[in-house]
């Protein structure tokens, strides 16, 4: 069933993404599915997504990228609005997935915790 309410950040190259998706459809739930490297949330999106996630912008972050260290975005000083400015313009920063149903949002880690929002 297609949903409206249901969206999936999703890199097709990563295999915890690939689970979840397969795990969705599997489950009757086709959400649309959002190629965010492809397409990168903006800044208010990237807001929108934290608070629905109910978790600090650090929280979102992938720290073992290259652009981690190279942005030094492990500095302990660096605000809110920095490290999401940093993930709206390196998408590769942002955890996957992300899955999106009913005005609530949950990461993919492991894909199983998609499960818990439907």
């Amino acid at each position: 069933m297609a949903n409206d309410t249901s969206r999936l950040y999703h890199n097709p190259r990563c295999s915890k993404s690939r689970g979840a998706l397969e795990l969705l459809r599997e489950n009757g739930i086709e959400p649309e599915v959002i190629r965010y490297l492809d397409t990168p949330p903006n800044e208010a999106q990237l807001r929108a997504l934290l608070d629905m996630l109910g978790i600090p912008a650090r929280g979102l972050l992938r720290k073992g990228e290259d652009e981690y260290r190279e942005l030094g975005l492990d500095d302990p000083s660096l605000g809110e609005e920095e490290i999401i400015a940093a993930m709206a313009r390196h998408p590769k920063l942002i955890e996957r997935p992300v899955f999106v149903h009913d005005g609530r949002a949950v990461i993919g880690r492991p894909p199983e915790q998609v499960l818990g929002l439907l």
